[in-house]
């Protein structure tokens, strides 16, 4: 490789961790990060886009929304947030007091767990997401246990071997799951192998299942298999298509709409 091709190559990567960490950035904002030139930055972000790593944006660019490689969790939080927030209101109705429930670590599970903290009834809490548990220290009412396990920086979770042994032992009365994907086989998928694994004892060790996930999954993919969607009960919004909704009565899937007018 030539001193020009491997400046290059390290330019790219610059601009790839940069959108990672910041979301959708101007090409300005690029230029500066990186040192270069606008009409450098049109290039290489051309290069990028051909190569499906990212998405030109009018006046901009972010990482590409099909791509296999995870954003920060912070960047994730933000997406289709009024619908996360929807979905996290009508799942924090169906709460039942003094029950033990598990939240994952998604960022739509994130939604609930900031409304429990804002109006906690007695719960027992399990789950294995850090930002999740963060939610309630020092929160009354509420009895919060961490599931322990190998740290997964991408999501901020705890996963692995011990992570499931534990949940061998512990039976939950409700699991709010998240979802990376819906494919269109109708069933979960994760875009970790030790994430999906987790998923399915969680699903394994609990009574009533809810998958939340916003509309804007259904239809894509990811590359581990948790488990069909008719293993437990749905919340989504209400920007669903018909034709999803057509698929998911078929399936006999269980589907709760939540109204995102109802929250901001």
């Amino acid at each position: 490789m030539s001193l020009t091709n491997g400046l290059k190559t390290d330019r790219l990567d610059l601009i790839r961790s940069h959108l990672y960490a910041n979301g959708f950035s101007s090409i300005q904002d690029i230029a500066d990060a990186v040192g270069a030139s606008l009409a450098t930055v049109r290039r290489d972000l051309q290069v990028l886009q051909e190569a499906g790593a990212i998405d030109r944006v009018h006046g901009g660019a972010r990482i590409a929304e099909g791509t296999s490689v995870e954003l920060a969790f912070q960047e994730r939080e933000k997406r289709q947030l009024a619908a996360k927030r929807a979905i996290a209101a009508h799942a924090y109705e169906l709460l039942s007091p003094r029950a033990a429930i598990f939240l994952d670590a998604g960022t739509t599970v994130l939604q609930l767990a900031k409304l429990i903290r804002i109006n906690p009834i007695p719960l027992r809490i399990f789950t294995n997401g850090l930002i999740v548990a963060q939610e309630f220290i020092n929160v009354p009412n509420l009895e919060v246990v961490l599931v322990g396990g190998q740290l997964r920086s991408e999501n901020a979770s705890l996963v692995g071997p011990q992570a499931e042994a534990m949940l061998e032992s512990i039976w939950f009365d409700q699991l709010f799951l998240g979802a990376s994907a819906i494919s269109n086989d109708g069933a979960i998928y994760s875009v970790d192998s030790a994430e999906a694994s987790v998923n399915r004892k969680m699903l394994a060790r609990s009574n009533s299942k809810f998958v939340l996930t916003d509309s804007t999954k259904f239809g894509t993919t990811a590359t581990y298999k948790v488990a069909p969607l008719s293993e437990a009960k749905l919340i989504t919004d209400d920007g669903l298509s018909n034709e999803w909704r057509t698929q998911l009565e078929k399936a006999g899937v269980e589907t709760l709409f939540a109204d995102q007018g109802a929250k901001s």
